[in-house]
């Protein structure tokens, strides 16, 4: 009878998997304690995957805890629990535990690991990580190969990264997109390219994870043949599935190549606008010096509902000091916090200071510079500092002690 009940129970536990019903997989584990049916290996793991799954990691640790005998499955299952919920350090203490008791991790466990020490930025532990996986002999597995891939990447530690890349047998197109993403972000755009035409070489299916990065890095090295390209690839074969990520990443990159009409074509061709979209808009007229454009454009995204971020605000600064547009810039900044409820972040006071600067309205700047609620930034101070050698007034007593903070 309790056999059948065992299983009666595990397959309600595993119905809840689907349906995130925690409330029946208490009720559930209420009937396996009531019934007697502790300790169940299969029972157990299956309420522990329940609640790791449903984000209850308390109740998972307790059945952890109360398991007298816990499978590899068991194991694993807090671990990842724990490295999913960027609880970096628990899942870390687990697995010392685990290896205190002699037992070797398998290809499941160490994705976690590498995780976890990528979230909690231990490069060494990264490593450790890594010589588990060339000693236990999974190296050739794709999942583990990407993490130890993406440990390196994410830690900046390109020399590995590069060797690691360079060692895999298989590479997919989630191994080649993370290794143009990492080449972009860390401003290595040559390399980015160069890794897109291995890509194409390696008849690597390109999709649209890979676009935005390859396009990135196009604007930042000014290489619009390479854009344009990328861009008939997203016309010919992702037309239809490219999302807001790509059309934006297409905005940015004509702005910064200099072609403000493509990005304007672009922008007037997207269908899906996002908060993202308005603002990369509003940052090309503004890189051009079309301030009038970018306020133009900024009062529409909010008449048609969007409520501008940090970012947005700061773009729009942005496109006033380059524009030299005083009386809109100190009216946004002011509404920074009055209308949007954000407290001025440094790169909002380095758009005013370096607005006001420019047009020559030094003294202003300094008040504002100084009425900061923290410690002024060296950009800032610069700003200002730029602003008093345009208009020749280092002479003046409280100018000349921005010298001294440079």
């Amino acid at each position: 009878m309790s056999q059948k009940a065992s299983f009666c129970l595990s397959s309600l536990l595993r119905s809840c998997l689907t349906h995130a019903a925690v409330s029946q997989a208490k009720q559930c584990h209420a009937q396996i304690l009531l019934q007697g049916l502790l300790p169940n290996v299969t029972l157990q793991t299956d309420l522990l995957l329940v609640y790791s799954r449903c984000g209850f990691l308390r109740d998972a640790r307790q059945v952890f805890d109360g398991m007298l005998h816990k499978n590899m499955h068991s194991w694993n299952i807090i671990i990842a629990s724990y490295a999913d919920n960027s609880m970096y350090s628990d899942a870390i203490a687990v697995f010392r535990k685990f290896q205190r008791l002699g037992l070797r991790p398998d290809h499941y466990t160490l994705p976690s690991l590498f995780k976890a020490s990528t979230g909690l930025g231990d490069t060494s532990l990264g490593k450790t990580c890594h010589a588990l996986v060339i000693k236990l002999g999974y190296e050739e597995y794709v999942v583990v190969g990407s993490c130890v891939l993406e440990s390196y990447a994410k830690s900046g530690v390109m020399s590995e990264a590069r060797r690691v890349f360079s060692d895999m047998s298989f590479k997919d197109s989630v191994v080649w997109n993370l290794m143009i993403s990492t080449f972009a972000r860390t401003g290595l755009y040559v390399d980015a390219l160069n890794c897109l035409r291995g890509m194409i070489l390696n008849e690597v299916k390109i999709d649209s994870m890979t676009f935005p990065s390859v396009l990135n890095a196009c604007g930042r090295e000014g290489d619009l043949i390479k854009g344009k390209e990328v861009h008939g690839q997203v016309v010919k074969g992702f037309m239809l599935c490219a999302d807001a990520a790509v059309w934006n990443a297409l905005i940015d990159m004509y702005g910064k190549c200099g072609c403000l009409n493509y990005a304007e074509k672009v922008f007037k061709t997207i269908t899906d606008v996002n908060l993202v979209t308005w603002t990369t808009m509003i940052s090309c007229y503004g890189m051009h010096g079309k301030g009038e454009e970018s306020l133009y454009l900024f009062k529409k995204m909010i008449d048609v509902g969007f409520t501008p971020n940090p970012v947005t605000l700061t773009a729009i600064l942005a496109s006033c000091s380059h524009s030299g547009l005083v009386d809109q810039g100190m009216q946004i900044f002011s509404s920074v916090h009055s209308e949007y409820g954000f407290e001025p972040g440094v790169e909002h006071y380095a758009c005013i200071v370096d607005l006001l600067g420019r047009c020559g309205y030094l003294v202003d700047a300094l008040q504002i510079l100084e009425s900061m609620k923290s410690s002024a930034t060296t950009s800032i101070w610069g700003a200002l500092l730029a602003g008093c050698m345009m208009h020749k007034m280092l002479k003046l007593e409280k100018l000349q002690l921005i010298t001294f903070f440079i």
